[in-house]
């Protein structure tokens, strides 16, 4: 069920052509702390009060579906405090933000390869989720360990088994047997996708799932990041020709 928009959010743009899913890149966190002589953790605890406004914003606009690019696989290779520091953070949203998730109808959801990520995130993944399981407004995703390579790898590695099992041809597959074994295989594929910084590269993220998906690109770094910005993107993306190779 989709929640309906605040009023004042009924000015900005047509309701009815809201894209369903919308993916964010959050990036710059870092270049944002560097820009004030401070230490790129505070970038990322910035960065937190963006994630904040923004998902609050989408659930009040009626947005179905928002996933968050939170940790990649490759930010392992970081500085361990700096590695260290995000897990806390992690665990400090997971815990604070549960009231705004019932408080606005939010469902919350995690795609990657969590059971990697550290003991008390993993509770706390599955308290949230247990929490909220039956909230009907917009669902929010974390994708955390993730990249769109060991997605598709994990994706390969199921169908394999399925057809080494009998329970599956070679010739049987097809996109819709590659899409239900990913791990977004329960909602739709991101009909817009967000990069804030300016970066020119989708960073390994959702590979498959953007094949389509309208591509909205500010310079704003993340911890400026408000609700105004998404309005801005709503608003261009309802301008789009959407044709999906095909001709209107």
């Amino acid at each position: 069920m989709m929640s309906t928009p605040a009023p004042e959010i009924l000015e900005n743009y047509n309701i009815h052509t809201l894209p369903r899913h919308i993916a964010i890149i959050m990036d710059g966190n870092g270049r944002w702390a560097k820009q004030k002589g401070l230490k790129r953790v505070f970038g990322h605890r910035a960065g937190v009060d963006s994630i904040r406004d923004v998902v609050t914003f989408c659930a009040e606009a009626g947005i179905q579906y928002l996933t968050l690019y939170a940790f990649s696989t490759e930010n392992w290779a970081r500085p361990k405090l700096e590695v260290s520091m995000l897990m806390k953070l992690l665990q400090e949203y997971l815990v604070k933000e549960l009231p705004t998730f019932a408080k606005n109808n939010i469902q919350f959801n995690t795609i990657g390869i969590t059971e990697q990520l550290p003991d008390k995130v993993q509770k706390l993944i599955r308290y949230n989720k247990e929490q909220t399981q039956s909230n009907t407004g917009l669902t929010l995703t974390l994708a955390l360990n993730y990249s769109g390579r060991s997605e598709l790898t994990e994706a390969m590695r199921s169908i394999a088994k399925q057809i080494s099992n009998g329970q599956l041809k070679p010739e049987e597959i097809t996109e819709e047997i590659i899409s239900n074994n990913l791990f977004t295989h329960d909602m739709p594929d991101p009909d817009l996708l967000i990069r804030t910084s300016g970066e020119m590269r989708v960073s390994n993220y959702l590979l498959w799932q953007i094949s389509y998906a309208e591509i909205w690109i500010t310079p704003v770094l993340w911890p400026d990041i408000r609700r105004q910005h998404i309005i801005e993107a709503l608003q261009d993306f309802q301008k789009r020709d959407r044709r999906f190779g095909k001709v209107n």
